[in-house]
């Protein structure tokens, strides 16, 4: 994780080729908790469920996840509620999974208190 950490996500705006399986669960094993979601599509996304104690906990931390997307430029898709936040990330532009989305995924659990 350490060194996903220590990279910056790089602004992708199409024409790369997303991660292949092998590729993903490579990174995979670099975050921790994060499961592997394929939709209807076939495009995988990095998924995690958070749990805290109220409402305010869960504000808190999707406020904290937002900061660190907008400093990294890649933004993922959230859902909360009263003690629970739901984080899913992929790479929109190339429909499939890139390192900027283990890059997010590995500064946010660093930097938020789970």
């Amino acid at each position: 994780m350490t060194d996903l950490i220590n990279k910056k996500c790089v602004p992708c705006e199409g024409g790369a080729i997303p991660f292949d399986i092998s590729e993903i669960h490579k990174y995979q094993k670099k975050v921790d908790g994060w499961s592997l979601v394929k939709n209807d599509k076939n495009v995988y996304f990095l998924e995690k469920n958070f749990s805290f104690k109220n409402f305010l906990q869960s504000q808190d931390f999707v406020n904290n996840v937002g900061k660190i997307s907008e400093e990294e430029g890649h933004h993922p898709d959230i859902s909360f509620g009263w003690g629970y936040a739901k984080v899913t990330i992929t790479t929109h532009a190339i429909e499939g999974l890139s390192e900027n989305d283990f890059i997010l995924a590995a500064k946010i659990d660093k930097n938020i208190n789970v």
